[in-house]
């Protein structure tokens, strides 16, 4: 396996780690449907969390300059497939992960309600 997969495969389980801790149950890890893929879907009470985990081993970078407008309507599409394939009607929101280092010694930035889905405009 690359490098980069094991960097984020791993910043995946520290996120896992840090919702467990926090009390959430989590529901599904790298979920796919088609081109439709979310890292962590997570449930605490009745809110559905998907969550996106961007990591980095250079702590020279920013994780979260990877979450443009285009990643934020993917991750809405694939929490709208999910909610669809299951026949959810939850409330649902959207959180990032950045974390930042290496497994010995990082930061972990979680971001709750990271964004509301982007309405599309119509010209």
């Amino acid at each position: 396996m690359a490098q980069h997969n094991e960097t984020g495969k791993w910043g995946e389980n520290v996120a896992v780690e840090n919702l467990v801790a926090q009390g959430y149950a989590i529901v599904e890890r790298n979920w796919r449907l088609g081109h439709n893929e979310i890292d962590i879907i997570a449930m605490k009470g009745d809110e559905l969390v998907f969550a996106e985990v961007k990591t980095r081993s250079n702590s020279g970078d920013d994780p979260l300059e990877a979450v443009d407008r285009r990643k934020m309507m993917r991750m809405v599409r694939s929490a709208e497939a999910y909610c669809s394939a299951h026949a959810l009607r939850h409330s649902i929101r959207f959180d990032l992960f950045a974390i930042s280092g290496t497994p010995d010694g990082y930061t972990v930035e979680h971001i709750p309600d990271a964004f509301y889905p982007p309405l599309k405009t119509y010209r």
